[in-house]
């Protein structure tokens, strides 16, 4: 039988893509060049992010279609290639190409500590050898210069590569870049929000990043223009949520979590972090009271099947070192050094294993 492209789209065209209910080949996520050799075929499919989570099915399904409507002597030679088309893009492509994971951190809303989260994660990470980035995105409110105690810093620029790029300032094994570094502390940032958009792909495309094994991107609460920026210019890893036990902090957070799940965002979450999950004074570090409710952020992870992270306390201490500009993360001989540097462990692990379930599937030739 002679092969040639329409009969292999046909057969393309019996598979439909769960995330929209259209063919592969309605939906263009079938690359124009489908070669063929004698009985033998190679394609690439395409989905809008690498973190899709029906591309194992997909893929399956596609050899499925082929061998029984085209013919079981069809030999799907090599594998049938997973493409990326937010990678494809170009300003993707320029983006942070030297980082293995870009991990975004949101909350709901204002107020639960995030920004102190991931200035604790982040040197945390650091900590257990990781290279480490930090981004402030937030750009109307940004707290990290003063949690890392460089509020006077100003970044330079190096030409580099045949262009300026700025270099990070580099505090605690951390390199960092914040909007607060460009602005007078004192004064409100009055922009709209292209314009913080724009200067937000600013400190991310135009910013000597290097080799990051992970780049936390601290984002501002709620929903907002940044957040488009962000899922429209990077291939994101995944998201962490932040949220507090009380009942108006779980109602934002679930709205956030929404956000990274919709169709259009397709961000996987990769965990939930409960912070201020309890209040241990000082003087009885055995005591435990729940004074903004209990387990409430576990529960609302088990209703969207996410991993609790980690239970982070209310302690005072915490507090008072980022506001000291020596975040807690450093004392790791602490219970307190200790929850972040085990909230570290656990981000990596479940990182890794997302990034193994992403792998493009293979499909090896098993006629010969």
């Amino acid at each position: 039988m002679a092969l040639y492209p329409k009969l292999i789209l046909e057969a393309l065209e019996k598979v439909r893509y769960p995330g929209n209910g259209k063919n592969l080949v309605e939906a263009d996520m079938v690359d124009d060049n489908i070669r063929i050799d004698g009985n033998k075929v190679s394609f690439s499919l395409i989905f809008e992010k690498p973190t899709d989570p029906f591309i194992r099915s997909v893929v399956k399904s596609a050899e499925t279609a082929i061998l029984t409507y085209v013919g079981p002597e069809v030999e799907i030679v090599g594998n049938i290639s997973v493409v990326s088309r937010q990678q494809a893009r170009p300003e993707v492509g320029k983006f942070l190409p030297q980082v293995k994971n870009v991990i975004a951190i949101s909350s709901g809303k204002g107020g639960v500590g995030k920004s102190t989260v991931s200035s604790n994660l982040a040197i945390a990470l650091a900590r257990l050898g990781y290279k480490v980035g930090l981004l402030d995105a937030d750009i109307f409110g940004p707290s990290i210069p003063k949690m890392f105690k460089v509020e006077d810093a100003r970044p330079y620029s190096e030409f580099k590569d045949g262009r300026d790029l700025i270099i990070p300032i580099e505090k605690y094994g951390v390199k960092l870049l914040s909007i607060g570094f460009f602005v007078d502390p004192e004064q409100a940032v009055l922009w709209r929000g292209g314009m913080a958009s724009n200067a937000l792909k600013q400190l991310i495309a135009d910013a000597d990043w290097g080799e990051l094994d992970y780049f936390l991107i601290d984002l501002p609460p709620g929903t907002s223009d940044i957040h488009l920026t962000i899922v429209q210019s990077l291939a994101l890893t995944g998201a962490v949520v932040v949220t507090t036990p009380q009942a108006v902090s779980l109602a934002a957070a679930v709205k956030g979590m929404n956000m990274f799940l919709n169709d259009k965002v397709n961000v996987p979450i990769l965990g939930l972090i409960e912070n201020m999950a309890w209040f241990t004074p000082a003087e009885l570090p055995e005591n435990r009271y729940y004074i903004f409710g209990r387990e409430g952020g576990v529960k609302v992870a088990e209703q969207y099947g996410v991993p609790v992270l980690g239970q982070i306390p209310l302690v005072q201490a915490i507090c008072e070192c980022s506001d000291n500009g020596e975040p807690v993360a450093l004392r790791p001989e602490t219970p307190d050094g200790q929850a972040f540097l085990r909230l570290a462990a656990a981000l990596a692990y479940h990182t890794e294993r997302r990034n193994d379930e992403q792998e493009p599937t293979k499909i090896v030739d098993t006629h010969n």
